[in-house]
């Protein structure tokens, strides 16, 4: 069974926003909901659903990789007072390269789930997008 911290971590990857209520999130109160067919159902009854083979999918593939890339893109700016250094060559895009991928990964986990993604993912609503230089 996913913890509440992992569902907390699943629900922000996927671009949602916080609840922000008292009440405890179940499956007849979220916030956020996703057909199936004719099956409607909230997320959170999604991800208390799944079977031990898709928990693990969803723990080993999406979010440990996702907090490894989320950590990389904060650490990125380590490199940034770098333009040239001996013969290395720092990348320019490097910071847009690292969200993408980041962004990327985000909307394979909304597929694999099976909802749309959020708002904070670009999916209506406001979103920084980093351009290349």
């Amino acid at each position: 069974m996913l913890t509440e911290a992992q569902m907390t971590d699943i629900r922000r990857y996927m671009g949602y926003q916080l609840v922000g209520t008292t009440m405890p999130i179940t499956a007849n109160s979220d916030i956020v909901y996703g057909s199936f067919g004719m099956v409607t159902m909230s997320l959170y009854q999604r991800l208390t659903s799944l079977t031990a083979s898709e928990e693990n999918v969803l723990t080993t593939n999406f979010l440990t990789k996702l907090a490894q890339l989320e950590t990389d893109v904060y650490g990125s700016r380590e490199n940034l007072d770098t333009d040239q250094a001996a013969v290395w060559y720092h990348n320019k895009a490097e910071i847009s390269d690292r969200f993408a991928l980041y962004n990327r990964i985000r909307m394979e986990l909304c597929r694999f789930i099976g909802f749309k993604p959020g708002p904070g993912l670009n999916a209506g609503g406001n979103m920084v997008k980093l351009e290349r230089a």
